[in-house]
């Protein structure tokens, strides 16, 4: 058989990375550098390493920036006690969270002003889920495993509402959903989807092509959720093996024994080029046969910051 490659789409950025990258690139234009970042503005080692070049400075909290200088949040959302942080040391900032996960925390606000119990499914230790549990940490109980279930104590259980992660595999999270409506069955939806359109779609793509691929190679870091969800899903889908993968010089050779056909994805935080890097990889060892499986088009776009749209307030 012919050595092929399947190549997903949609794959690599989404719409709120590439706000946020954008977002960090026009505040070092207008600005200068250098711009503080708190935290790595997406999980990808090539994005914050290229940002750094270019007078990027990233920091783990608030209290690493300079009295009076610029530090940009990001994509993953900040609880308000960083906002607060930020404004007690006179920083200026710039809010590059992704609107989806701006979108859950409006959401843990509103349950947690009707006096819910609000039941987080996600990563414990992920920037994005302590974000989410700053905005209201009474009213928030987080669920990450099976025993997790167990675990949760509500006050009234027909005041239960689950919310979400933005990068997690939706499978999982209907699992977890299910085992959570067997403790209580009056437990509540989100009001909308949580899991980000950006996250499902790639499962998706790779759901569709797994079964045919001896190999899903996923281009993504290993601190970036979704990237290593798109592994797990790959595995459950039916590929026979799948790796992440920073660089193409990363594969092992060793993976392609044997592989007729490879499939080809990225994480929504990855650029184009670190996959197009990997195709000519694959091409120089015989897989340059590539086709494209198509299961969306995303046309959606984000609107910056406002402060990069006008001169910052100085």
């Amino acid at each position: 058989m012919d050595k092929r490659v399947l190549l997903a789409k949609p794959r690599g950025y989404c719409a709120g990375v590439d706000r946020a990258v954008v977002t960090v690139e026009k505040a070092l234009e207008q600005y200068g550098a250098p711009v503080y970042v708190r935290k790595e503005i997406v999980h990808n080692k090539h994005v914050v390493e290229t940002l750094s070049a270019r007078g990027a400075i990233f920091v783990d909290e608030t209290d690493e920036v300079p009295e009076g200088a610029l530090v940009v949040f990001s994509a993953h959302g900040v609880s308000p006690a960083v906002h607060q942080e930020a404004a007690s040391r006179s920083l200026r900032t710039i809010d590059a969270t992704c609107p989806l996960v701006t979108k859950v925390h409006n959401e843990a606000k509103r349950f947690a002003r009707e006096d819910y119990d609000i039941l987080l499914i996600g990563h414990e230790g992920h920037e994005e889920v302590e974000g989410t549990q700053g905005e209201a940490p009474e009213h928030i109980q987080l669920v990450d495993t099976a025993e997790d279930v167990d675990k949760v104590e509500v006050r009234d259980p027909s005041k239960v509402v689950w919310l979400s992660q933005t990068t997690l595999s939706v499978d999982e999270t209907m699992v977890r959903v299910r085992q959570l409506k067997e403790r209580f069955p009056d437990l509540q939806e989100p009001p909308s989807d949580d899991i980000c359109y950006a996250t499902s779609n790639r499962q998706t793509a790779v759901k569709t092509m797994a079964p045919e691929c001896d190999l899903v190679l996923v281009v993504g870091s290993k601190n970036s959720s979704n990237s290593v969800r798109l592994v797990e899903v790959a595995l459950q889908a039916g590929a026979r093996a799948s790796y992440l993968i920073d660089y193409a010089r990363e594969v092992d050779e060793a993976w392609l024994d044997g592989v007729t056909t490879v499939g080809v994805t990225s994480g929504a935080s990855v650029p184009d080029i670190l996959v197009m890097d990997l195709l000519k990889h694959l091409a120089e060892r015989g897989y340059g046969q590539v086709e494209e499986i198509t299961t969306a088009n995303e046309k959606i776009a984000f609107a910056l910051p406002r402060e990069l749209r006008k001169d910052m307030v100085r």
